[in-house]
């Protein structure tokens, strides 16, 4: 085959054994092309065809249509004749017809988020020849009924159904299967067929003001153009906004020889899985439906049929069908073509040991004839991630180090969420049964519009089927449940890929939009309703169910201490009370990075204390109130050194403005005033005392303690008698104390004179002492920038990487929400900052103070504190700029310790 690969090709072919790209070559020709490539290039039967490039994405976006269709022309009619050279038919001919399907494919998997059009080529005069050509006229005029209700859709632009839609695709099919007393698609006869293609073209005239166009060049050329279109659709963004994918990727469009799995009982269509997307367990699964195309078992307009004897039998039990029935009525692939089960079961094994990971594959029979139509890393749950790699790396197929690079860090959130307590599922009232199309726990209140997700705070989106438009609405909804579809409908594949709760295909409900209720047998279910699902049974239950805390174990547990292995920057936790404290040790974290000690004063026990010191006119006032405080604070921090015995602990002095102690409502002052027996004015004028234009650059960290140093006097003899009560019990304490909001030199040294006189002075009077640490939190632009100086006082820094982003882009980080959304729109940012850690500006100011600080102090320690401490991205530029520690929440220490063993893998270069 003469190659058409050179710097400046914009197609790139395949099929026929033998293709221009190959699996490296995502970037250029989507996950999609080069998967249908390097298939091809195995032997996999593969419906030959050809990829315009994501850079032609680009390049329609900068030119336009026009100009576009004027360059692609000759290489797109060359790759068209390459495909009918192979077929045997020829594209637009109405005796011996090809036809064609489109479909998108950007470098990541975005399933169902970008546009497909199928059976290209077909018009009245094609249809008339692919009927005498096939004798088969039921399939021709299902194969146009489709065409051109996804025509209409998808390239002139008619909306999906909604809950307003009156003449909708789905609602002119809904009234003649009433009429005609039938329930499935597979059930109109060719006459209804031909109705409905006539009612199809009229509804899409009245609904955009253009016709089908009969010229199958200008059906390919708006069909390809369209897909492009759709990179930059609601729902593709939406997506890659969710997942972090780039705006600027561009999709690329697959044009191939469509195959055909509508032609009859010996035709069919199917998804499989070479492992369980939901479990991880390696057992071959999927499912397929008869007399069929792909689109009808992603859509879930019919519950199909699995694959495998095994997955058959085990479906059978939870939809409660006995094994008679099921052989009668559902038999699986793998019973009924038994031949082409092997085929297929050869084809999946060959693909996942070629690509070492588990394999989402698209099939069609035609005839008798098996064919290949993609193939994609499957998305997987949390759970399946964790089982796939640890499974492929014992079964010799990936090494440890590509083990912990196949985890998504963030995946692993699922896996730490509570779950069901078993004790109250014994107890549940289970209401119907569905597919546990994605595992999981969620309680919440029932919505049947996406739209509406955002109704309640906990909401379970119920469906009789979604469609990629209800995107944004699984993303709110705590779970999904849909009435149809199976384990690869597009409910169940997308909320894998999100990490949400989906049971799929539960037959027993019936769902009315227009009434918005659900009914399962006698039972009413409404709007607003309490339901709970389980998606690891299948299970959909009345109420709420009471949870419990996740636990560390299985293959999460040797996946963390595999990460271990590898990383040398440690993971510690934010905590601020002995509970959380443990919860995060029990992740695996090595210490705490930041203690917070201003969330120890708003106890009812305690804020009376802090008003009074707050209220209080003297020095010796303010001394008498913080008096009462030390005790209760020197509790709280031995509980924290006694859950983190033998690990540091970084405890932050009292950060924010007083102002935050103080009641702001009358009604409060009142009370106040009479409890601390002094007038409602004298309150009141305290209170507007302590306001503050800016509070967030007023009078609060280190500026606190300078101007009252008794706050800091107690603050340091709490922790340095509660590390000494504890040593005395025998328990091992390593305190580091830090001093927040540092701006200058001289901020810093007063606040290190007061920490270390009083600690000299407890140990004299305890005649005891402890080994401790006095560092800074590095917050402030200006700390970073003249961190060489204050280096040579403080032992540690601890970035605290919240502030510093507010204080170098000007953004306050409670109102960022007000233009963020027309930010990412325009292009300004791609991110949050308070997120993910903006490496060019903020990480700039941490590299520096990095520098600075360990030019003068070799031995300093350095970390960070901030939200970006258990974020991946963030975690490995802090690896690359040489940090000691990350610290982030306790649920997200896992998250920190893949991520920063995946770190330490790139930056050694030892993994490609």
């Amino acid at each position: 085959m003469e190659t058409l690969v050179n710097q400046k090709a914009r197609i790139f072919r395949f099929g026929n054994k033998t293709a221009d790209g190959g699996k490296n070559m995502k970037n250029l020709l989507g996950g999609k092309g080069a998967n249908l490539a390097e298939m091809s290039r195995i032997g996999i039967p593969v419906p030959p065809g050809f990829t315009i490039t994501t850079e032609v994405c680009t390049e329609y976006h900068q030119i336009g249509k026009e100009a576009l269709i004027d360059l692609l022309r000759p290489d797109v009619e060359e790759g068209v004749r390459y495909i009918e050279d192979i077929m045997g038919r020829k594209y637009g001919d109405n005796e011996n017809p090809l036809l064609l399907s489109v479909r998108s494919g950007a470098r990541k998997s975005m399933p169902g988020m970008m546009d497909t059009v199928l059976n290209l080529g077909l018009n009245d005069e094609v249809v008339t020849g692919l009927v005498k050509k096939t004798n088969n006229e039921r399939f021709v005029w299902d194969s146009y009924r489709r065409f051109v209700q996804m025509y209409g859709s998808v390239v002139l632009g008619m909306k999906p159904h909604t809950k307003e839609d009156v003449d909708s695709f789905e609602e002119v099919m809904d009234d003649l299967k009433e009429k005609r007393n039938i329930k499935l698609d597979i059930e109109f006869s060719v006459q209804d067929l031909k109705d409905l293609v006539r009612e199809f073209k009229e509804i899409v005239k009245k609904r955009t003001g253009q016709s089908i166009p009969s010229d199958p060049w200008e059906q390919l050329w708006d069909a390809t153009m369209a897909v492009f279109d759709s990179w930059n659709g609601n729902r593709a963004v939406y997506y890659r906004k969710i997942h972090g994918y780039p705006s600027d990727w561009g999709t690329a469009v697959n044009v191939q020889a469509m195959v055909f799995g509508n032609m009859g009982d010996n035709s069919a269509t199917g998804v499989c899985f070479t492992r369980d997307a939901g479990s991880g367990e390696n057992v071959f699964n999927g499912e397929y439906l008869m007399n069929a195309q792909g689109e009808d078992v992603v859509a879930g307009v019919r519950t199909p049929q699995q694959i495998t004897k095994l997955g058959s039998q085990r479906w059978a039990e939870l939809a409660k069908v006995d094994e008679k029935q099921r052989l009668e009525k559902y038999p699986s692939l793998e019973e009924l073509l038994p031949s082409l089960y092997a085929e297929l079961d050869e084809y999946q094994k060959k693909i996942e040991n070629h690509y070492r990971d588990m394999q989402d594959m698209e099939f069609t029979i035609q005839e008798g004839r098996l064919w290949i139509l993609q193939t994609r890393d499957g998305k997987r749950t949390g759970t399946a991630m964790i089982k796939i790699a640890v499974d492929l790396l014992k079964e010799g197929l990936i090494d440890q180090k590509e083990a912990i690079m196949r985890i998504e860090p963030m995946k692993l959130d699922e896996l730490l969420h509570p779950v069901f307590d078993p004790a109250a599922l014994e107890k549940a009232h289970i209401i119907a049964q569905g597919l546990p199309a994605s595992p999981g726990a969620a309680t919440g209140q029932i919505v049947f519009f996406a739209d509406e997700a955002d109704k309640f705070k906990n909401s379970i989106l119920v469906r009789i089927e979604t469609s990629p438009e209800d995107l944004e609405g699984m993303n709110i909804a705590r779970g999904i449940l849909t009435a149809r579809g199976g384990m690869t409908s597009h409910a169940a594949v997308v909320a894998r890929g999100m990490g949400k709760c989906c049971v799929s295909g539960a037959g027993a409900l019936n769902i009315n939009y227009k009434r918005r209720n659900m009914t399962v047998g006698d039972k009413e279910y409404h709007e607003g309703d309490w339901i709970s699902l389980n998606g690891s049974t299948g299970n959909i239950i009345e109420g709420k169910v009471a949870t419990v805390e996740p636990e560390l174990s299985g293959e999460l547990a040797e996946i963390l201490e595999l990460s271990d292995n590898f990383s040398t920057m440690e993971v510690r936790t934010n905590a601020d009370t002995p509970k959380d404290a443990v919860a995060a040790r029990n992740f695996g974290a090595l210490g705490i990075g930041l203690t917070r000690t201003e969330h120890m004063f708003f106890g009812q026990d305690r804020i009376r204390a802090m008003r009074e010191m707050i209220l209080a006119e003297s020095r010796n006032g303010r001394k008498r109130a913080l008096q009462e405080l030390l005790p209760m604070q020197r509790e709280d921090f031995e509980g924290i050194f006694e859950a983190m015995q033998g690990l540091p602990v970084t405890i932050r002095l009292l950060d924010p403005p007083l102002h935050e102690f103080v009641p702001h409502e009358l009604a409060q002052q009142k009370e106040l005033a009479k409890d601390m027996h002094i007038s409602v004015k004298a309150v009141k004028n305290k209170v507007d005392e302590l306001k503050e234009f800016n509070p967030m650059l007023g009078h609060r960290g280190c500026r606190l303690g300078n101007t009252y140093p008794e706050i800091t006097e107690m603050q340091t003899r709490a922790i340095i008698e509660a590390a000494l009560n504890l040593k005395a019990r025998g328990i091992e304490v390593k305190p580091e104390i830090m001093v927040p909001l540092v701006g200058t030199l001289k901020e810093f040294i007063l606040q290190e004179q007061i920490i270390r006189r009083v600690a000299d002075k407890v140990f004299s009077e305890r005649n005891e002492s402890i080994e401790y640490l006095v560092g800074t939190m590095i917050e402030i632009p200006r700390a970073a920038l003249t961190a060489d100086a204050i280096a040579i006082h403080a032992e540690f820094f601890s970035f605290g990487t919240n502030d510093l982003t507010q204080m170098a882009f000007g953004y306050s980080r409670d109102d960022i929400g007000k233009f963020l959304p027309v930010y990412y729109e325009k292009g300004i940012l791609t991110t949050d900052p308070f997120e993910t850690l903006d490496q060019e500006g903020v990480g700039q100011l941490v590299k520096t103070g990095i520098e600075k600080g360990r030019s003068t102090n070799p031995k300093l320690k350095i970390g960070i504190c901030g939200e970006h401490g258990g974020e991946p991205s963030s975690i490995e530029f802090f690896y690359r700029v040489g940090m000691d520690y990350v610290s982030c929440s306790p649920f997200r220490v896992p998250i920190a310790r893949v991520a920063s063993a995946q770190a330490a893998i790139i930056n050694t270069k030892e993994i490609v």
